[in-house]
């Protein structure tokens, strides 16, 4: 053997070989399955489904939505000024019922707005073709009688108000709060009969209405003045109903003439304010007519229940008002007729 021995190299350990080694993996893995467009979008897909499951469950328990009613139309300004409101529908065969009239329309402009303050009322009558009516034919001395009420008949005011070339009616008035009808009693020329048109106005104020007074057969007026009625309002006929007229207890033989007569009587009916424009049945100067105590009429109403009668008669220079509350009773079988709104009698009464 020589000096120097070959070395016998150590075996080294040898690791298995792995079979996986060196091979791209054939299953992705779950987080590269995730990131796939296609998944996501149906990820997305799903939790939308459960969003909107989510909301209708708790939509039941709250119940449904209330949907807001729909905004009522707009509702037009009076055409003329802020006093006016909007007026009843006429009634068929009811006078002083209507804004509107065979073409004819009753058009305020001004009013007074502020209770117990003078202010000016202002009106025009409109033709059927719209323009102001400025040619009348005189009623009872007058070309147009205005006549303003309460609605609950309190406040009776019987005015004559001055037109100006246009034919724009012009007077001053003060007036309580609360609505107030306007009555327009008029006949324009070229046309046979007398009409009356009606319109409400709006006072502002503190309203305090006033009850209607109970029926009654007597009334009084200033510096010592009553008046006695007898007769019966009957429904569909033309009642006879005198008004006899005292001072002091003695009776007044000396009555002046006023608007064409010894008496001017308004009566409307409770409720609606229908119109009804009743005439002495003689007038001063026919020889047969005495200058009081008694006036006697001729009255119309349309149907039974409460009227307001309010008188106008003159003495000593002044005009004065006496009122009462009468109810008219049906007769079993009367028709009950049209409210015509001016029950003439066979005299002339200056239409």
């Amino acid at each position: 053997m020589s000096a120097t021995s070959t070395e016998r190299a150590e075996p080294r350990a040898v690791r298995p070989a792995d079979p996986l080694e060196g091979r791209t993996s054939a299953r992705p893995s779950r987080r590269s399955r995730l990131g796939r467009p296609a998944v996501r979008l149906i990820g997305f897909a799903l939790a939308l489904v459960l969003a909107l499951a989510a909301g209708a469950t708790i939509a039941a328990f709250a119940g449904p939505t209330p949907v807001p009613a729909a905004a009522p139309p707009p509702v037009p300004a009076p055409a003329q000024g802020p006093a006016v409101v909007s007026a009843p529908t006429a009634a068929t065969g009811a006078s002083g019922l209507a804004v509107s009239q065979d073409g004819y329309t009753l058009d305020v402009l001004a009013a007074p707005t502020q209770a117990g303050s003078p202010g000016e009322l202002a009106f025009r009558v409109l033709g059927p073709g719209g323009a102001p009516v400025t040619a009348f034919t005189p009623t009872h001395d007058k070309p147009l009688h205005l006549i303003l009420v309460r609605r609950d008949q309190s406040g009776f005011q019987h005015l004559h108000p001055v037109m100006d070339p246009g034919g724009t009616w012009r007077t001053t008035t003060a007036l309580a709060a609360g609505d107030h009808r306007v009555f327009a009693d008029f006949a324009p020329d070229g046309r046979s009969e007398a009409m009356t048109l009606g319109r409400d106005i709006a006072v502002a104020g503190d309203f305090r209405p006033v009850p209607l007074p109970p029926p009654s057969t007597t009334a009084t007026a200033a510096d010592g003045y009553t008046v006695t009625l007898t007769g019966a309002l009957v429904p569909g006929t033309a009642s006879p109903v005198t008004l006899s007229v005292s001072r002091n207890g003695a009776p007044v033989t000396d009555l002046q003439p006023y608007l064409a007569a010894y008496g001017h009587l308004v009566a409307l009916r409770t409720g609606d304010l229908a119109y009804l424009h009743v005439h002495p049945t003689g007038s001063p100067g026919d020889g047969r007519t005495p200058a009081g105590p008694a006036i006697e009429f001729l009255a119309e109403v349309p149907s039974a229940g409460p009227y307001r009668l309010y008188l106008d008669f003159a003495h000593q220079g002044v005009v004065r008002t006496a009122e009462f509350t009468v109810v008219a009773a049906s007769n079993p079988g009367t028709p009950v007729s049209a409210l015509s709104g001016h029950s003439e009698s066979s005299a002339p009464h200056g239409h």
